[in-house]
């Protein structure tokens, strides 16, 4: 029997089973098609997996006009396909691991101020100003507003990811012991603690959910459909518009959580549990912001030096 080598568009086929089988997370999947449909595109015919390159692997990283942290994207998706590939026979050498990874550039941490916050949530109820012709200038109520209120306290009392706020279903709710339960990145759970307002907030949006089951999904849209990130980005953002409120978003409140839990005395290791964070490298960098704030503080209230003494 003649030796057929697998195409690429065969082995994204195999490795779709592969992934779906593992029941991993949906938008890494999503996330690693996208860099399959664009590697794809670059390579001309559909060659076999098997014949091709690291040079063509690195050509295709050093064509892409985007950010270091979206090339170490694709970088993560190509080589999880390598591996399988590799485990699979079906090709014979990793060549993922001869491409340097690239060092995603560290943006300035912007967290919301308490005045952002407030804004936010004063712009829930009404719709932005608009004119008709012939009309004064008006605005309309918005049946959203008690969603959205347990969102973003949601959101800024826990500090989870859009992801892991889109998943969440009735069930993972807890009011009694103020608990939701998250599925966090490599399918890790970890049971996180709200506050008695957060909790009364999603006590009061539940209560226009009470026909609906404990496996439904917690937050919907408009239409009835379970949140994805990019609704949840635009509804956010939307919100920030109302409010005047600059760059809102969802990580934001990632931010937000972890800076202002570091400022009233958390500690460290806690806040890296809270997150769901492998690493406490990100930690680190709220920990600076945190001292930062505290130096800050310390200098405009030292007795010795306001007094002069």
């Amino acid at each position: 029997m003649k030796n057929h080598k697998i195409t690429f568009s065969q082995a994204l086929d195999g490795y779709t089973l592969y992934f779906n089988s593992r029941h991993l997370s949906p938008y890494t999947y999503k996330d690693y098609c996208n860099t399959f449909r664009k590697f794809a595109n670059f390579l001309e015919n559909d060659p076999p997996i098997e014949d091709i390159t690291l040079k063509q692997v690195e050509a295709f990283l050093a064509a892409q006009e985007v950010t270091n942290k979206t090339i170490l994207n694709y970088h993560t998706g190509l080589s999880a396909l390598w591996t399988w590939a590799l485990e699979d026979g079906l090709v014979k050498e990793q060549i993922l691991h001869k491409v340097k990874r690239p060092k995603p550039e560290k943006r300035e941490i912007k967290p919301y101020s308490e005045v952002d916050i407030r804004a936010m949530l004063g712009a829930l109820d009404k719709s932005k100003s608009y004119t008709r012709r012939g009309k004064k200038e008006s605005d309309h109520s918005l049946s959203t507003a008690i969603r959205n209120r347990a969102i973003i306290l949601l959101l800024l009392d826990t500090g989870i990811r859009s992801s892991e706020l889109c998943s969440l279903r009735i069930h993972h709710t807890d009011l009694t012991n103020r608990h939701i339960l998250v599925m966090g990145k490599g399918s890790k759970e970890r049971m996180l603690p709200f506050c008695s307002r957060t909790g009364r907030a999603l006590w009061r949006y539940l209560a226009t959910r009470q026909d609906d089951s404990a496996n439904e999904y917690l937050f919907l849209t408009d239409n009835d459909t379970p949140f994805v990130r990019d609704h949840l980005r635009k509804t956010l953002w939307r919100i920030g518009q109302r409010a005047s409120v600059s760059g809102a978003g969802v990580h934001r409140f990632r931010h937000t959580f972890a800076i202002n839990f570091l400022r009233n005395g958390g500690d460290p290791y806690s806040l890296q549990r809270l997150l769901g964070h492998s690493t406490m490298e990100m930690v680190l960098r709220y920990l600076s912001i945190a001292q930062a704030d505290l130096d800050k503080n310390h200098k405009l209230a030292s007795p010795v030096d306001n007094w002069r003494l």
